[in-house]
C-alpha cells in the first residue's frame, strides 16, 4: 500500500496530478487542444485541482489526435517534435498508477493500430519502455511487423 495520496503515483518524481503540465510544458502544440477542452488558458487548465482526472480524454483530445498522429501520418513529418513526443511518452508510460499507464496504453499506444504504418512510424522515435509496452501490446493482439517484432 503507497502512502501517496490518491492522484499523486510518482515515476521518474511526475506525480499524475503534473501530468497535465508536463504535456504542456513538453509539447506546446498541445496547448489549443487543452485550452478548448477546459475552456480556459492552457496554462492555467493544466494547474487545476483536477485537470488530472481526465487523463484518458487529455491524452486522446490532446496529444494523440491533434499533435502526434498527424506527424506520424505526415509525408514530412517533424522529427524533432516527434522526439518531444515519444519522450512525453516515455516519461509516462510505465507511470505505476493504472489510470496513467492504461491512459498511455489505450490513448497512445493502442491508437498505433488504427492505421497501417503508424507503428512502423513511431517505432524510430520511441525509447527503451515504451518499446516494450508497444512490443507486449502488438504480441498481444497477434499483430507482427518486420523488424519490430517479426524477424
Amino acid at each position: 500500500m503507497s502512502d501517496v495520496p490518491a492522484g499523486e503515483s510518482r515515476a521518474e518524481g511526475i506525480s499524475t496530478k503534473e501530468i497535465p503540465s508536463l504535456l504542456l510544458c513538453m509539447i506546446p502544440e498541445s496547448a489549443d487542444s487543452i485550452a478548448e477542452m477546459y475552456e480556459e488558458p492552457a496554462e492555467t487548465a493544466v494547474l487545476a485541482e483536477d485537470a488530472w482526472t481526465r487523463l484518458y480524454r487529455l491524452l486522446a483530445d490532446c496529444f494523440t489526435t491533434p499533435v502526434l498522429m498527424p506527424e506520424l501520418e505526415s509525408r514530412s513529418p517533424d522529427a524533432e517534435l516527434l522526439h518531444r513526443c515519444w519522450d512525453f511518452v516515455e516519461r509516462i508510460v510505465a507511470h505505476p498508477s493504472e489510470l496513467v499507464s492504461g491512459a498511455v496504453y489505450f490513448q497512445v499506444l493502442e491508437q498505433l493500430l488504427n492505421a497501417e504504418g503508424l507503428v512502423e512510424a513511431a517505432w524510430p522515435y520511441m525509447k527503451d519502455r515504451t518499446r516494450t509496452v508497444t512490443l507486449r501490446m502488438l504480441d498481444g493482439y497477434g499483430v507482427y511487423l518486420s523488424g519490430i517484432n517479426r524477424r
